[in-house]
Formats: structure tokens, sequence, C-alpha cells
């Protein structure tokens, strides 16, 4: 047999087993490479992009359970001979494993493209619908096509520029405007009974476990130590970003603050609303990366893990097409945060990988790796069952784009606000308030 036929049949015999990551791809001889940088970048945007603005002040405390776990996947794929997250849990726990990793892997991608929200002023032109709808078709669906996520390391360093300006935005915020907004009683007491709520925020915030293989696999030479210094420099950079992004947010707002934080600046505001153009870019230049993973789910499951141009470009249409329609139908972003992250990240972050790695490895049950498994499984169970229960029982109020009180000063005085108790506690009432406050 030719070197072209033996190289065929080996691509047909990877795609039956559930799925070769360069299967998505026609002419496997086209893709990419991405340097070490160009993957820290990817990570970084997949992480921070556009869960940016739900972030918790206390999400650093997941700082090492993400890279733990996100290191710990990569072992999992070397002990079992796997370069997917679909095919590691396939050779872990079967198929019926294989089913539960592909309905997650779908979901939490698919949901976090939902995220796509902007402020509607009231006119058609430069409404909510018209932009999410001009935005999808002029630059979503371009860059979503693209076969090599490689290429996305450029795009991924624009978008966390943005972020990094966006975060500039809130931190000028906290001088400007946080002395003019009231503080709620208990403003510093640290966690109410309902804390767990913001874990499932926070699982979303800090995920990208579910394109870690893709990453992985476009680097040059991947591996387990490579990994290791990309995920750590990445979450490096995400923790500071995030804990600065939540901690001006805390200040300038307190029990005030938003699942969307966005909603707590008025629309007058020229900078902010600057800043909200920003985060809508970065929604779009993060859209391409979960869009492989959502792409790769389905290929693997219902084309054998190969996609023909036609084929490529027509499922990327229905993916994109079905986020939007159903991006259009909410702007509540509070609650689609929390039940991603309960339902999906969860799962993906604590349960999956530590479940995988204990089955597969042959260590001692003393080593460190197995015995953060043992603590991280059980977690993630208990943040997944009463996470869900507290999201569904005690739901985050939704602005629905309205204006806050104190963007009315003819109703409601900031001078006075320490004689209107009442006034405030009415206020409270009908607000969101956040749990760390």
């Amino acid at each position: 047999m030719s070197y072209q036929g033996r190289h065929l049949t080996d691509l047909l015999q990877r795609s039956r087993h559930l799925g070769d990551r360069e299967a998505l791809v026609s002419e496997p001889e086209h893709k990419g490479k991405s340097c070490q940088s160009a993957a820290v970048f990817n990570v970084v945007n997949s992480i921070i992009g556009s869960g940016i603005i739900g972030k918790h002040l206390f999400g650093f405390c997941f700082f090492f359970s993400t890279d733990f776990s996100l290191v710990l996947l990569i072992k999992g794929g070397a002990l079992s001979g796997t370069d997917t997250y679909q095919s590691l849990v396939n050779k872990t726990f079967g198929f019926p494993g294989y089913l539960l990793i592909s309905v997650l892997q779908f979901l939490y991608p698919f949901i976090g493209k939902m995220m796509a929200k902007t402020v509607d002023p009231g006119s058609w032109y430069i409404g909510r619908h018209f932009i999410i709808v001009l935005s999808t078709v002029t630059f979503t669906l371009p860059l979503s096509l693209h076969r090599d996520i490689a290429k996305l390391g450029k795009i991924s360093f624009i978008s966390t520029i943005l972020t990094a300006l966006i975060l500039g935005i809130v931190m000028t915020r906290v001088v400007s405007l946080g002395p003019n907004i009231p503080k709620t009683e208990d403003a510093w007491v640290f966690a109410k009974s309902n804390a767990i709520q913001a874990i499932g925020v926070m699982s979303f915030a800090f995920i990208c476990h579910h394109n870690c293989f893709l990453v992985y696999g476009s680097l040059e030479e991947p591996t387990v130590a490579k990994w290791s210094h990309i995920i750590h420099i990445s979450i490096l950079v995400s923790v500071f970003i995030s804990v600065l992004f939540a901690a001006c947010g805390y200040l300038t707002f307190t029990g005030f603050t938003q699942g969307d934080l966005f909603e707590n600046y008025c629309r007058s505001d020229d900078l902010v609303t600057f800043g909200r153009f920003c985060y809508g870019i970065t929604v779009i230049l993060t859209y391409p990366i979960e869009c492989f993973v959502t792409r790769e789910v389905i290929a693997n499951v219902f084309f054998g893990g190969t996609l023909s141009s036609v084929f490529h470009i027509t499922l990327t249409v229905i993916i994109i097409t079905a986020a939007t329609l159903v991006s259009l139908l909410t702007d509540c972003l509070g609650i689609v945060l929390e039940l991603n992250g309960v339902l999906c990240a969860a799962p993906l972050i604590f349960i999956i990988p530590s479940a995988c790695y204990l089955k597969l490895s042959e260590e001692r049950w003393t080593h460190s790796d197995k015995i953060m498994s043992c603590v991280m499984l059980p977690v993630g169970v208990v943040v997944m069952v009463f996470g869900f229960i507290l999201a569904v029982t005690n739901p985050q109020d939704c602005t629905h784009g309205q204006e806050m009180f104190y963007c009315f000063p003819s109703n409601f005085s900031l001078t006075n606000i320490s004689d209107s108790r009442f006034q405030l506690t009415t206020q409270l009432s009908i607000l969101n308030i956040s749990i760390f406050h």
C-alpha cells in the first residue's frame, strides 16, 4: 500500500474511534501549529472572554482546582492514549460516559454563545436584536468557519487586550462613581447561606476544559510539561484580571452588584458605553473557540469525526443560527451563568477529570494527584446538586435592561440616602443582592 493509502486508512481508523481532533479537517496537512504564547492567549480568552462581566470577588479560590484539573486531563489523555475529551471518557467509562461528556461539551459552549447581549437604547437600528444579528452575520460566522484553532491565537490576543481595556474602565469608575453609590448594610460580610450559588458562576468563569485538547493538540511538539507551563501562566493572568474586575465592581456597587456588571452602570455613561462596545467585540472574538468544540462534538457523534467542506459550513451555520435565536429570547445573564456553571462546568472541571484519572492511574493512593482527585470529585458533586437546587429555588433577579435607581437623581436622592432607610430597603427588596455582601 502506498504512503497516501496508509495515511488515509489511519485517518479513517482514528475517526471510527470517536474523534481525532484533526478529523474535523478534511485536509489535515493544512493544520497549523501554534507557539506557546498563542496557546496562552487562546486559554486566557476561553477563560475570561465572555464571562468577564460575571466574575465574583472570591473567584481566585478556583485558581488551584482549575489549574490542577486542566493538567490532569492531559495526563489522563496520555495514560489512555487519547487526544480528545470525548475519547478519554469513552476509553475510561465506555459508551454511557461518552454520551454524557458529549452532551456536556455541547451544552456548555452552546449556552456560552448565547451571551451576546447589549443594552437596548430604544431605536431599531441600534437595538439589541439588530446588533446581535448584524454582528453574527458580519463577524461571528466568518470567524467561526475557521478549521484551524491555531489561527485564532491573534484573535485571542486582541480579545485579551480589549478585556484589559474594559478592566481599566471599571477601575476608573471605582474612583469617579463609587463614592456616589449608596453602600448596602453588611456589605463586607464574607458569605451568606446561599453562597454555593456563586460557585456555579465561578465554575463558568474558570473553565476551558472543553477545548483544552484542541489547544494542546495545536502546540508544536506538545508535552505534559509544556502544557503545564502554559496553564500556569494562563491561569495566573486570568485570575489577576478576574479578581481586579470583581473587586472593582463590588467596591463600586456593593450589594447592588448585578450578575451582569454592566447592568449597574447608567446608559448616560459614555465611557461605560464604550466598554460595552469592547465587551461585545470580546464576545465575538471568543465565539469561534466555543464553536470549535460544539462542532467537534456533533461531528464525532453523528458524522464519525469527519466533515466535508459543505457539511463543515452547513453545520457551523446551523449552530450559530440556533445560538443566536435563543440569545434573542433572553436578556438575563445571571441565571445563564449559574445554570451553565452548576450543570455543565462543575462536572467538566471537578468530577469527570478526577474520575478518569482515578480509574486510569496506577499511582499509589497517597500520590498528590490522587489525593487531590479524591477531594475534587465529591466537591464537584456537592456543587452540582446543591447549586442547581439553589439556582432554581432562589434565582437571581434581573433588571431586563432597566436603569438602576441611582441613575435617576430626581427619583432618588443620593445625598439623602442616610435619611431614606425605607426607600433603600425597598430598592434592596427588588434588586439582585450579591451573596457576598
